[in-house]
This record gives structure tokens, sequence and C-alpha cells, in this order.
């Protein structure tokens, strides 16, 4: 991060202080004593943040999260000890420690814990802690083991990581330990452990949030930017309104409008009371309380649309919709209504359609998400009969859209309408107060065979499979069936679209050819196996998480290009280079995409599927027209080449890899891929300019040239070594190049 940025998001967070008022019900002495000598702190991987909301709990350094500070540590009491909370378990090790002032960050919290008498400290399951504690100058032993918690009466402070154990009996001894005057230092990332523990949440069942709510202390689900070259600005005192409770009084000062907040400040405070909100636990007595009351009174306000989104000037009906879905989550299946925002999206089911029973082929040697051709009613309870299936990994997916919405500023639909649940019982119930299609989700390496699950409550919606449905069929009746989103299955992809756009759909076959073939073109050019695992899949949604299409399992895009997907003879006539390239990150590869090209070299997929699957050749995309090549080449040359400016501008960038194309065919890319395929762990490239001389290195090889002066005549960086090492090929130069 360059000095001028870090000086920006000191100086706005110094404003931000300015403003919202440093003063209150942070310890000041316990935030003197904890960042004394500390200005700056490490940021190991990437932090998560944490929820401050007790009365005695107060933030000890911020982080970035969009534009919005949040804490990466905070400190609070329990009972007569004390908390120090981290956000992220890299803080535990020493080796982050000896990063800027970390270290003394944490010997000063073990001084603050111990609460001013000599500390003793007990280290569970940290390794390398107990001796760096000692060369620190304390007394510290390492108590793992059978009955580790039933040591810590012979100290005064504890350190271990928050999830480290869930056996009841430990968790009581930790809380008692700190009731009973004990200080712990803790440290978790709460949205890695929400990923690694899919179907739970933190509010409910991370085992530290379980444990220091009652500090008002709990781990959220966010991510959080550096404000410091090495991590976090620190010595600044955070802003009061960090702490949720304050920021819910500064929220509804402003909807009174006696208190009236500038955007900036609003967006701040409703950001730390939603990330509060939905960590906390249920049974929290701080802060729960007064939004279930904000929730009931706004509730009616809490229904986005297309037409009316919800947004960052309706922070009130932001956090009662947050609420509502936070408790959707908890409720049982029998207890699920359907949501008002549902009708709006994904769609109501009319109330006449049947509901249905089916019986399911599932073959789990194939992982992840299966397509049923069902479709959950909003609010409505679907079963499961999975026999002998029950209990052995398998799970019951409501919902295709998984993009989250909470970081977005405006809401047309709930942040989150899909819910995933194990089908743990013989016969399970499940609902979606949102609705959805249904899918089997198998976990990897599943190894149940062929299973069959009787589905009992569901609506059929339009599904079609190549080689397996009846064309015939599908234009007659099942490109008809009420549910409101429908799915294209190819050998390769599943295309998920509004059932709208296939109603008119008279050749199905023709269109999933046209997908599979531009998913084999992307197999050939990575030269990866034709066959899949298993299919990918592209999802249409109101409102995707970022950009106007992103990569991933599923491809997210927005509706508009919902006709487009499903138009085979408009696809082949123009092809889809927004498709092409989200699909084209799929099948990167990080080993030869260096900085900077990350946006480059996914449109050699585009380029290839325009010309293999489309036959249009030297167009696609307006920027790669020859006379706009032409024009914009001539412009970067004439004014001199600039690295920085190549790696800002991919279309620029993509000109550079069309000449090696030009040159040297499709097949010199896929020789040199094969290569990279083929690498041993130990020869991979650790760097980027590792990454930029192998690239260059390589593709020599293949092509038998001396790419070194085309590399330099382009501006991008390689070592005089690996420009030494191609030196006995002839040097190759595109012709007039470069232009004059």
């Amino acid at each position: 991060m360059r000095v001028s940025r870090i000086c920006a998001l000191i100086c706005g967070f110094a404003a931000l202080v300015a403003v919202l008022g440093a003063e209150g019900r942070a310890d000041q002495a316990g935030l003197k004593q904890l960042l004394d000598g500390v200005t700056t702190i490490a940021a190991p991987g990437i932090p998560g943040n944490v929820c401050v909301f007790g009365d005695s709990a107060f933030p000890v350094v911020v982080g970035k999260s969009g534009a919005d500070f949040e804490a990466v540590a905070a400190a609070g009491t329990l009972g007569r000890g004390r908390v120090f909370v981290l956000g992220h378990n890299g803080y535990l090790s020493a080796g982050c420690l000896a990063v800027a002032d970390t270290g003394k960050l944490f010997v000063n919290a073990v001084r603050w814990a111990a609460g001013g008498a000599p500390p003793r400290v007990a280290v569970f399951r940290l390794d390398d802690l107990p001796a760096y504690l000692t060369k620190s100058g304390f007394e510290a032993s390492a108590i793992d083991g059978v009955g580790w918690s039933s040591k810590l009466k012979s100290y005064n402070v504890l350190i271990y990581e928050a999830t480290s154990t869930s056996e009841p009996a430990d968790l009581a001894a930790i809380a008692s330990f700190v009731r009973s005057g004990g200080g712990v230092i803790t440290a978790s990332t709460g949205w890695g452990w929400q990923q690694l523990n899919p179907g739970k949440s933190l509010s409910a069942d991370h085992e530290g949030n379980r444990l220091f709510a009652p500090a008002g202390i709990v781990w959220g689900d966010g991510m959080l930017d550096r404000t410091a070259a090495e991590g976090f600005a620190a010595g600044q005192t955070p802003p009061d309104t960090i702490n949720a409770s304050q920021a819910l009084s500064a929220l509804e000062a402003h909807a009174a409008g006696t208190a009236p907040l500038a955007k900036e400040e609003l967006a701040q405070v409703s950001q730390v009371v939603l990330q509060a909100a939905r960590a906390i636990p249920e049974t929290d007595p701080l802060l729960m309380p007064r939004l279930r009351r904000l929730m009931e009174q706004h509730a009616a306000e809490a229904v986005p649309s297309e037409a009316k989104p919800v947004t960052l000037a309706q922070p009130l009906a932001r956090l009662a919709l947050t609420l509502q879905l936070q408790e959707l989550a908890k409720l049982p299946p029998e207890k699920i209504r359907a949501h008002p925002a549902a009708a709006n999206f994904p769609g109501a089911v009319p109330a006449d359609a049947p509901r249905v029973t089916r019986t399911l082929d599932i073959d789990t040697a194939v992982p992840d998400w299966h397509s049923t051709g069902l479709y959950a009613a909003p609010g409505e309870v679907i079963e499961v009969d999975a026999g002998a299936a029950a209990g052995k990994g398998l799970a019951l997916r409501i919902g295709a859209h998984s993009d989250s919405l909470w970081h977005l500023d405006s809401w047309r639909r709930a942040p989150v309408i899909c819910t995933e649940q194990a089908i743990s019982r013989p016969k399970s119930r499940f609902a979606n107060a949102f609705g959805g299609p249904m899918y089997v989700v198998v976990p990897a390496n599943c190894k149940l065979g062929v299973v069959k699950l009787t589905v009992t409550g569901a609506v059929e919606a339009p599904y079609f499979i190549l080689g397996k449905t009846d064309p015939t069929q599908w234009r007659r009746d099942i490109r008809n069936l009420p549910g409101p989103w429908a799915e294209l299955q190819g050998s390769r992809v599943i295309i998920t679209v509004p059932s709208a756009n296939v109603r008119g759909l008279d050749d199905p076959v023709s269109l999933m050819e046209f997908w599979d073939h531009y998913l084999d073109s992307c197999a050939e050019l990575a030269v990866r196996p034709i066959e899949r695992e298993r299919q990918e899949r592209y999802v249409t949604d109101m409102q995707i998480s970022a950009g106007y299409m992103h990569s991933g399992y599923p491809v997210m895009t927005f509706l508009d290009v919902a006709p487009l997907v499903v138009d085979w003879k408009k696809l082949m006539a123009q092809g889809s280079w927004g498709h092409f390239h989200e699909m084209g990150h799929n099948h990167q590869s990080s080993d030869w995409t260096f900085d900077g090209t990350v946006e480059v070299t996914v449109n050699l997929f585009s380029v290839y599927g325009m010309e293999k699957v489309c036959g249009i050749f030297q167009g696609g995309h307006p920027a790669i027209v020859p006379e706009e090549r032409a024009r914009h080449t001539k412009a970067y040359f004439a004014a001199g080449p600039d690295f920085k400016k190549w790696c800002s501008d991919p279309f620029l960038a993509l000109f550079m890899y069309l000449q090696l194309k030009e040159a040297f065919g499709w097949d010199a890319y896929k020789r040199v891929f094969a290569v990279y395929r083929a690498l041993p762990d130990a020869e991979r490239p650790k760097s980027d300019d590792g990454k930029r001389d192998q690239w260059m290195v390589r593709f020599s090889r293949v092509s038998g040239r001396n790419l070194g002066p085309f590399f330099q005549t382009w501006g991008v960086p390689t070592s005089e070594k690996a420009r030494a090492s191609i030196a006995d090929l002839p040097v190759w130069m595109p012709e007039d190049f470069p232009p004059k």
C-alpha cells in the first residue's frame, strides 16, 4: 500500500473520531495501557471483524471494511475478569508477534488481563507461545492434554484459540475462570469459521461467541482491509460508535431526526450494528431486546424489491430485515412462513400449482449441487425420505441465488435467500421463507453410490437434461411447468434462468450443445480433461455481490442477460464475451497469471471461445477489433512503454498475448499450459517476478524464439538471468513493431 494511501486512511479515521466522538464508554485507562508503545500491528492472512456491544467492552485497534471501520482487536470485562479478543487466529503465533508492534500489544494485553497481579499464563494448544512469553519475562506454561481446564486455578491468564475446544466442561471452566477474576486472551477468524461450518451460525454455534457475548464481544463474519503497510495502524482512540450499542443509539437518533448523520457516518454506524446483529446470540440481554423492538416496529419497511430497494437511507429497515433473516435461520420448518419479499424475488408459486412426490436417483460420485427439477414454494414444508443415506453427508439446498449482499448499500432482494441443511434423519423436513429451486448437495469424495431420495411437497419446474429429456415432451409440457425458475442441463454446464425465459424455447438441444462446446473449448485451451467431475453453473439473479458478472460455482449474472443465455442462434452469431470471460476465470491458473493480468489471461478463453465455437475471428468485443487494437497500441507506445499502465489496461495487455497467438498459434499456448500443468510443486513460480520470468522462458522454449526483447519492448519486467537463459534462441519481434 502506498504511503499516501496509508495517510488517507489514518486521516479518514481521525476525521471519523472527531465527528462521532472518542470519549464515552471506552475504558480509557485500559486502552492507554493496551496501546502503550503500539503504533502498528500485523495483519495475518485476512483478519475478521470483532463486534463490540457491551457497556464495558471497547475497541482497541480497528481495520477497514470497505469505507467503514470495524474492530480487529477489542477488550472488555466479564464478571471480575478481563477478556482481550483478536480477529484472526494468526495473532496467537510467535511469527505474527514479531511483526511491527504486535508483540508489544500482546505483552501489554497479558499484563492488562492479569489485572495488576504478576501474570501466571496458561497456554492451550499454541506450541510456540510459551517460549515467546517466557522470553518476554512472564511465567508461562502449556496446559495441553486431558483435563487441561481443571488446571486453570493455578493461573491468572489463559491464552487459547476461541474454537479450539467445544467440550462443555472446558467452556464452563473458562467461563468460571474469567468471572472469578481471571484474564483471557483469545482469537478467532469469524468469516473463516463460517466458511468451514456451513449450516451453522456465528450467533448460535461459535463457541467463543457463546462464551464471550456476556462481555459484549463477539466475532463477526466480515473481512478487514489493512490501514498500514504492515497491517493496522494503532494508537488512535477508536470512536465510541464502533460499539454497536452506541451505534444503534446514533441510528435511532438519526431516524427520529434529533441528530442527523451524514451519509458516511450513517454507513459507518449501520455497518457496525448490522454486523453485531448477525453475530450476537439470541439469548443476549444487552442488545438483542432493543434490536427485537426495532424489528417489530420496522418490519413493514423490510420488503426489498427492484422498484423499491432497501438502502442505507433506511437503516432501521435494513436492521429489521437482518434480524428477520437471523430468526428465520433458527426456526423449525413448521414455523417458517413465506417472507413478504419472496413474491418480488425469487417469485411466488401459483396457488393452484400441484404439490408432488418424486423419487430422485442421486449419483454421489458427482459432487456439489444436483439439480432436481423441483421447486420449494416460499414457506412450505418439504419432506425428504433418505432412508439409509440419511446422516451420510448429503444436504438439501433450497435456492440457486447463492450471493450474499450484506456489504452492498442497496438491497433489491434480501441479502441471503438460500438455505442448505443436512439430510440428517431418514425423514427430514425443510422450508425456506423465500422458496427456490431444490438441490441435493453431495460432499466431495462421497462413496454412497447411487442413492434414492423421495421428496414430498415440491412443485415441478421446467428442467431439461441434454440426452435424456425428450424435446417433444419439453415443448409440449415441461417448459410450461409452474415452478418460477427453470434449469437447462448439458454434459458440462447447467443454466438457471426464470421460467419465463424458457416458455418459448423450442430447441434446448442446440442451446445446450452450444454451451457444452464452449466449456469443452475452455478445457482444450487449459489442457484439462474434457470430462469433468461435475458441471459448471450459470445462475441469473436480480442482484449479485460484485461486478456485472462474476466467476465461481455458480457463475453469477444479472437477469438482463437471461434472454441471451437461452438464445443459441444469437449466441452463435455474436457470442457472449461476458459469459465466456467469467467461465474463463474458472479455468485460469495462477501459475501463469501474474499481478496485473488476472483480467487479461482470462480473456484468452473469451477469444478462443469466440473463434472455436462461434467462428468469430479478430472480434467478439469492440476493444479487440483490428482498428481499435492499432489505435490503442499506437497511443501506448507514443506515450512510452509503462508497465503500470500496461497492468491497469486489460485490453492493452491482452494485445501482447494476441500477438503471440497470431504468431505461434493456439497450439503454442496449449503446449505451454501443458508444461505448467506437469510441473512439480517445487518448480512452480513463487512470486510475481518468478511468474513473469517463467512465462517468458517457457513460451520462448515452446515457440523456439527468444521473446526477451519482445517483453522488454512492451515494458514487461523480466530478470537478466531469465533473458540470458534463452539467448541461444533466435530473437523474434512482430513485423513493424513497435508501431511508429
